[in-house]
């Protein structure tokens, strides 16, 4: 697999308000456990659109795991010019420095937000360019990657071999058990 997509859950739909959030660094921790997995396989390039939440929180274990796997390369592709121009100026700035140090950046539709319609082509792009999807997403809470899911597991039934890897509650939940100290 040479190119993996990373969606999941926007912060809004995880409850986390804050940038210091505790759940931030668990979900970071289990990307990067399965982005180094990948390594081994081949990946060179993870694949986000840089949408508030886990997107954004991937993209930011991508560069950290850089520094240990320079090889690895970092794509933000937008469905749209500017996303980021009606969020508050601390989410800016941390869209900005992430996008800043991406070896790549660019947006499937070349105009500023003009419908749902670009969200659909972005995903029917980034699908289309990617071998697999690392999914932040459990079953027992609904959201925007449902659709994500739904359509990588078509791709997925084809031949081809496009491959799902979820991250579930109950993996975010053991590596928070990993991080917990035994006291017994």
């Amino acid at each position: 697999m040479n190119r993996v997509l990373v969606m999941g859950y926007k912060a809004s739909e995880l409850g986390i308000f804050s940038m210091k959030h505790p759940g931030i660094e668990m979900i970071k921790k289990a990307v990067k456990k399965r982005l180094i997995s990948l390594l081994d396989e081949g990946l060179e390039w993870v694949i986000v659109s840089g949408q508030w939440g886990v997107e954004l929180w991937a993209a930011e274990a991508v560069l950290e795991l850089q520094k240990d796997y320079p090889e690895l390369q970092l794509a933000v592709i937008t469905p749209f010019l500017e996303q980021d121009e009606k969020w508050n100026e601390p989410k800016q700035e941390y869209y900005r420095g992430i996008v800043s140090r991406a070896n790549y950046m660019n947006s499937v539709t070349k105009s500023k937000y003009d419908g749902p319609w670009q969200f659909k082509e972005k995903n029917k792009f980034l699908l289309r360019n990617s071998d697999g999807l690392i999914l932040v997403y459990d079953e027992d809470m609904e959201g925007s990657p449902k659709f994500m899911k739904e359509q990588a597991q078509r791709l997925a039934e084809q031949p081809g071999g496009y491959r799902l890897i979820q991250i579930t509650a109950a993996d975010l939940q053991a590596i928070a058990d990993e991080e917990q100290p035994d006291y017994w």
